[in-house]
């Protein structure tokens, strides 16, 4: 449905609900992500909501830096000091990417600016996206982070006319190549665990097409605070925050985001169309045209 969800929510969960090892569970998701992502992407492509040349520059350079990114795991190894290092890294990669969805938020609010153009007239910035790709390459390599959690942001900020779900679209599909050079790595490497893959390609490949038929379809205006909420939520606890620390944390978050809405988004003000106008405007306009003399009737012989 945003984008996220795979590193940023699986893998947490694989370590802290069911005990498995960061190495492990972050291998594990890139091998499920490879049967995964193809649905998605497919119905994103059907649906005309993928960018060709997005895609292409983001392979370029994210397949390369994926793999890269497998290979360093694999140099830290298993010890419980790497898998501490890998926890670090992690949770860096959750809040970094949390921070910037916020960011982004708030820049679109304040320009006024609406993501309103069509996938197919966006120019590639080519430098750029092949910076994003390389970036978001080896996060997702060593973390399995960033795919959609990172690089959809950044993909926000280079191209900010975007709508959101044809950025899902686009990022879901340059994704598959992305994942599959990780999982290759990780399958070299020896740190996936083929129960934990094949759980999670049973349970996210019929939920994935679903999601996908939304995020195509459907603004994500409600759904994106939750999962960067989430996001921002595990990024804490892999940084080393307490449980305590972390629930009042969390109850501030809550608190500020239903302010924020309150006193911003002014629920109860009527939309522009209802609202009168000033007497500038009213002065402004011309005024209306007289009314036409009614027709005569022919009464000619």
């Amino acid at each position: 449905m945003t984008g996220a969800g795979g590193g940023a929510l699986m893998t947490p969960m694989l370590i802290l609900l069911f005990g498995v090892t960061p190495s492990t569970a972050i291998s594990s998701d890139l091998v499920a992500a490879v049967l995964m992502r193809p649905f998605g992407a497919a119905v994103h492509l059907r649906r005309g909501t993928v960018n060709r040349g997005l895609v292409g520059w983001m392979v370029l350079g994210s397949v390369p830096m994926a793999f890269l990114g497998a290979y360093l795991l694999h140099l830290m190894g298993n010890s419980k000091s790497a898998q501490s290092n890998i926890e670090v890294a992690l949770g860096a990669a959750l809040l970094v990417g949390a921070t910037a969805m916020v960011l982004r938020y708030v820049l679109d609010r304040r320009s006024g600016q609406t993501r309103a153009a069509s996938i197919e007239h966006v120019t590639p910035h080519p430098l750029r996206t092949v910076a994003i790709g390389m970036l978001g390459g080896i996060v997702v390599g060593m973390t399995s982070v960033g795919s959609g959690s990172l690089m959809i942001v950044l993909l926000l900020f280079v191209y900010p006319m975007l709508g959101a779900g044809q950025l899902v679209g686009t990022d879901l599909t340059q994704a598959v190549p992305l994942t599959g050079a990780a999982a290759l790595g990780a399958l070299a490497f020896g740190h996936v665990e083929l129960g934990v893959t094949i759980s999670l390609v049973l349970g996210s490949v019929p939920a994935v097409l679903i999601g996908s038929l939304v995020s195509s379809s459907a603004p994500d205006r409600y759904v994106r605070p939750a999962i960067t909420f989430v996001i921002f939520a595990s990024g804490l606890k892999y940084v080393g925050l307490s449980t305590a620390a972390l629930g009042w944390v969390l109850c501030g978050v809550l608190f500020a985001g239903a302010s924020a809405w309150v006193l911003l988004g002014r629920p109860g003000t009527p939309p522009a169309a209802d609202v009168a106008p000033d007497a500038d405007d009213l002065v402004s306009q011309p005024p209306p045209p007289p009314h036409a003399p009614p027709a005569q009737p022919d009464i000619g012989g």
